[in-house]
């Protein structure tokens, strides 16, 4: 009997991963962005070296073969200025990636200080810096985007990369203001504060490691919304000068493309530009999933 009821009953509850069966244990890939992920490295690497192993010199244009289709000597074809389109797409990968980089640490930077400044204030103040916040969210992106773009001048990856994440830390700044709030009371912050801490003591020794969860999928999707938005305004003509070659700068000769039938012109940069963001999104969402399954579990 003893036996028995040792036999048939068994304790239930959350199990740790390592604690099941091996047959029961889901495969270590299961669930996991591998091929966004590689996509990406694959990507990244590629347009850090590209002098490697792109043919030709992006900006040559070659007007002996100009809209050229994909062919053995041009693998991507030519535009209509004869550049070969293999050679932009890698060169011009290098320019979108790091002007998306900069951005989405700019609009990280902002939100982080914004935030953290209106958790740690006094009521009066955090309620003032956060109806700030709603109004500037309450505005129109793009529109912000090209305003800020208009004060600093002329067109350069550094101003396009500030424009672009001056505009995109409100809905980060709230939550890293959430944090701050659940944070502040806690007994190693007040004990921090006892002992003379600083502000950005307290910020770089205790608020951000704990901020770094949940803002790392919010920088992953600023990073793809910089990439978009570059891409956007160089296909309205805001970007940067034609000669700085990005993948918004080749869809932005789209118009010319459709005229002269070269399909290739628009589906290459376009097909390496919605991969990538594709690949962004869902590695955000993965992080997003992740986070959230934690947190119920605690």
């Amino acid at each position: 009997m003893e036996q028995l009821n040792r036999d048939s009953f068994r304790l239930v509850g959350i199990q740790e991963v390592s604690d099941l069966p091996s047959m029961e244990r889901p495969p270590w890939y299961k669930g996991k962005p591998l091929p966004a992920a590689g996509f990406l490295l694959l990507l990244i690497l590629g347009c850090l070296f590209c002098e490697g192993f792109i043919p030709k010199d992006p900006s040559y244009m070659d007007l002996t073969h100009f809209s050229l289709p994909p062919g053995k000597t041009f693998w991507f074809g030519t535009d209509t200025m004869g550049r070969d389109i293999f050679s932009m797409v890698w060169y011009g990968g290098r320019i979108s990636l790091l002007m998306g980089v900069l951005a989405a640490a700019i609009s990280a930077l902002i939100a982080v200080l914004y935030g953290a400044v209106s958790g740690m204030s006094v009521w009066w103040m955090d309620s003032l810096l956060m109806r700030l916040s709603e109004i500037l969210l309450s505005i129109p992106g793009f529109l912000f985007i090209i305003f800020i773009q208009a004060a600093l001048g002329k067109a350069t990856i550094v101003s396009i990369a500030a424009a672009i994440g001056s505009t995109g830390w409100m809905t980060m700044a709230n939550v890293v203001r959430t944090e701050v709030r659940q944070l502040k009371s806690s007994e190693y912050l007040l004990a921090a504060q006892a002992m003379g801490g600083g502000f950005f003591y307290l910020l770089g020794k205790h608020l951000l490691p704990n901020l770094v969860p949940s803002l790392l999928f919010m920088v992953i999707m600023n990073l793809r919304n910089a990439i978009m938005a570059e891409a956007t305004l160089s296909f309205m003509g805001l970007g940067l000068p034609l000669e700085v070659i990005t993948w918004g700068s080749m869809l932005s000769l789209s118009g010319k493309a459709l005229l002269s039938g070269g399909w290739w012109m628009i589906l290459i940069p376009g097909a390496f530009l919605v991969s990538t963001l594709f690949a962004l999104t869902s590695l955000g969402n993965y992080l997003r999933k992740s986070m959230n399954r934690k947190e119920s579990n605690l």
